[in-house]
């Protein structure tokens, strides 16, 4: 099952071409599934049909289906399901429980709920999710946290930590009182499932990033960190989409000017990216599935290729080196910083920042350089001769 992520500059329309691209693929006889927060993606289509837990059917065999995230419900639902597993230490502590009808979502369920959702995705009778993300910097955010909260639960948790807790069952009995560090146990390894799952889907071969652009000063901006976003933590471009490009052939002057403006944006972006795919503007904002079928999305053949995941190129002969190739297209040197800490490389570059695990070849060496040559960074490694296997 192919899953496609839609984000873009906030206004650019990304959740139009969400929708139209769910449409087109389910008009193609797949099975859709769209997953958008916003009340009614399809703006008008058949919308009492795009409900669950019945899905639209389409001429051709294929259909339609729109799921819509909750974060409130989504919160309500995790915080008492906590709540409940953790009643007796509660109970110890004299804490007072808390009941569906008083809580109120917290900053960050939002995030939460669209992991949720996006790992769902992934399960179903469809052939294809399309899942209209926030903007271009939150959606970057967002696709990092399963990896970057993973981190943070390993060094906080250690799972050799853990092995410890088939006691604690035993103790508790002696002591009468469960104790407190098993349910939190319990619940971490509940939490590093769930976004394991959810990094699956990011790091699946068939997910992939479609970038969603109005042609205008900052669009050649937005594609450069998105394309350097989306590399850093390996997720694949799947196309550039210019939106709501004005007609070339007005005799308006004023329009005229304006769209003269527009195509030269339009061009940085074909000398950038080598592929952009051209969706005209309606005049209107668009209404229902006739609409949409105008705005429908490109051939998958027209994919941008993906970018090269982290290599390493065995330069022992000739150089004494290993060298570790990271794509960054886009960077810049002066953006640039890395840090060798104990089994990670810790990655800077622009506003992005990543802890790389190592290999377990590049474990037993030392950094000894590193240079970026055109989007291409190459760290290099010398075997450490007393971690290095030694040979005759």
């Amino acid at each position: 099952m192919r899953i496609i992520l839609v984000t873009g500059l906030g206004g650019a329309g990304r959740t139009t071409v969400a929708a139209a691209t769910a449409l087109a693929e389910a008009r193609a006889g797949r099975r859709v599934l769209l997953v958008s927060e916003e009340a009614d993606p399809l703006t008008g289509p058949l919308p009492d049909a795009l409900r669950e837990p019945a899905a639209a059917e389409l001429p051709g065999g294929g259909s339609i289906r729109v799921r819509r995230p909750d974060p409130a419900a989504d919160f309500r639902r995790e915080f008492l399901a906590l709540q409940a597993r953790s009643s007796t230490a509660l109970d110890l502590l004299g804490a007072a429980p808390f009941e569906d009808a008083e809580l109120t979502e917290l900053p960050g369920s939002r995030q939460f709920a669209l992991l949720r959702a996006l790992r769902d995705a992934a399960d179903g009778e469809h052939d294809l999710a399309v899942v209209d993300l926030p903007p271009l910097h939150e959606a970057l955010a967002l696709l990092a946290l399963p990896e970057q909260l993973r981190r943070y639960l390993r060094r906080l948790l250690p799972t050799e930590r853990q092995a410890a807790r088939a006691l604690r069952p035993m103790l508790a009995q002696l002591a009468g009182v469960p104790m407190p560090a098993q349910w939190l146990y319990e619940t971490t390894a509940r939490w590093e499932a769930e976004l394991a799952a959810a990094q699956a889907v990011t790091d699946a071969p068939t997910t992939r990033v479609r970038l969603v652009l109005e042609p205008g000063p900052a669009a050649l901006r937005a594609l450069r960190t998105a394309r350097l976003g989306l590399a850093l933590h390996g997720l694949a471009l799947d196309a550039v989409v210019a939106n709501r490009l004005l007609p070339a052939d007005s005799e308006d002057p004023w329009l005229a000017g304006l769209t003269a403006q527009q195509h030269r944006h339009l061009e940085e972006l074909r000398t950038a990216a080598g592929v952009v795919h051209e969706l005209p503007h309606l005049g209107r904002d668009p209404r229902g599935a006739e609409d949409l079928a105008l705005l429908a999305p490109v051939p998958p053949t027209a994919a941008l290729a993906p970018v090269p995941g982290p290599e390493i190129e065995d330069r022992r002969e000739e150089d004494g080196v290993l060298v570790w190739h990271i794509a960054l297209p886009g960077a810049v040197k002066e953006e640039l910083s890395l840090v060798r800490r104990g089994e990670e490389l810790l990655l800077s570059v622009g506003p992005f920042r990543r802890n790389l695990p190592l290999p377990a070849v590049l474990r037993r060496c030392t950094v000894t350089g590193a240079g970026l040559v055109e989007g291409d960074l190459r760290v290099r490694f010398t075997p450490d001769p007393g971690l290095w296997p030694r040979t005759p």
